[in-house]
């Protein structure tokens, strides 16, 4: 799996200071999308070494590790997050232009979810808008005990 870059963003996930890293090599192709860069296998290799070089870089302004995509390389999703979560006390979330979380029908989605304490999910719809448009079909999910509670909400205007 490669990365093109990553940034400390502020708004990708409510109330943390997070480690956004862009995955490359994107399936989806979503219309509209804001990083059609992010389509090509371009980019360096992400491994457990980046991981933790990134992660003990910005240790004291960080609170999450987040995957910007994945959607091609699922299994080295889930061994990159099962690593952050046994090497740092750090929240970890995952966003993916996914319908529904890769494991949801079978008997590993419970322990496969316990990767993540955020979970997006949705194509970008140009028509339905994104996480900030109350017609969005994409979906925040905080995940408490193996279920999925959606926050969506939370990026609405108020």
């Amino acid at each position: 799996m490669k990365f093109y870059n990553y940034d400390i963003v502020f708004q990708e996930i409510p109330d943390e200071v997070t480690l956004a890293i862009n995955i490359t090599h994107c399936p989806n192709h979503c219309v509209g999308c804001h990083s059609p860069h992010l389509w090509d296998d371009i980019g360096h290799d992400l491994t457990e070494e980046v991981i933790d070089t990134l992660t003990a870089k910005y240790k004291n302004l960080i609170t999450c590790v987040c995957l910007m995509g994945g959607d091609r390389q699922w299994p080295e999703v889930k061994r990159l997050m099962k690593h952050v979560r046994r090497h740092t006390n750090l929240h970890t979330a995952w966003y993916s232009g996914r319908e529904q979380f890769p494991d949801a029908a079978t008997n590993t989605a419970s322990s496969t979810l316990s990767l993540f304490d955020y979970v997006k999910l949705g194509p970008y719809r140009p028509d339905l808008g994104g996480l900030k448009s109350k017609t969005t079909n994409q979906r925040m999910y905080r995940v408490d005990k193996g279920k999925m509670v959606d926050i969506t909400q939370r990026f609405w205007p108020r």
